[in-house]
């Protein structure tokens, strides 16, 4: 039984954290924050991942009630966010690392790393019908444990951005930008596949 636990959550907080497009994330962090000190980074990552973390939570847990307030059904819903998750992934695909990022005022830390770039539309989407096909209380732990794990790994890959960056290099974010996106296709496949077939069978 806590093998299985642990086995969900496990499983599932890989899934999402894939989701929240780390490449992309750490990329802008880095290109954000090229000028501030280690304390403001350190804040900056830690509010970032709460943020990811608090949005995903009231995505996971409310969600389903934007279903019966707009009339939508959750297959209609897994197509539409795997549609946008593909989209995600052929723009990671794309990318080459070279992008600039301007400097921004302010904290960055809920715009825009953690929404779009954290939790994009399609990540948010993923999200809620998660948090919808949840049949019973355990089943929900699950899902908001794996968004603590997700977001927790989040911000330790945010602590170590520089690090990370000076490995890697724009090439090596690039990479690691394209093996997240050939994820993100297969993971909007099934979503769109399980999406057609519900709709189909109804």
């Amino acid at each position: 039984m806590v093998e299985n636990l642990a086995g969900d959550i496990l499983g599932n907080s890989i899934k999402l954290y894939a989701l929240m497009t780390p490449p992309a994330v750490l990329s802008a962090f880095l290109g954000h924050t090229k000028h501030y000190t280690p304390a403001q980074k350190h804040a900056i990552a830690l509010k970032t991942s709460l943020a990811i973390f608090i949005i995903g939570v009231v995505l996971y847990v409310f969600g389903s009630n934007l279903f019966e307030i707009f009339g939508f059904t959750l297959d209609a819903f897994r197509i539409g966010s795997g549609v946008l998750l593909m989209l995600t992934a052929i723009s990671l695909m794309n990318d080459d690392g070279q992008e600039e990022h301007p400097e921004a005022e302010g904290d960055i830390s809920v715009v825009p790393l953690a929404i779009p770039l954290g939790m994009g539309p399609a990540s948010i989407g993923a999200v809620m019908v998660m948090g919808a096909s949840a049949k019973n209380r355990h089943e929900l732990m699950v899902g908001v444990f794996a968004l603590f794990l997700a977001a927790f790994g989040m911000f330790l890959l945010l602590r170590l951005g520089d690090i990370v960056g000076r490995i890697l290099r724009d090439t090596g974010i690039a990479v690691l930008a394209k093996l997240t996106g050939l994820l993100l296709a297969a993971i909007a496949a099934q979503v769109i596949f399980t999406g057609v077939v519900g709709f189909l069978e109804l």
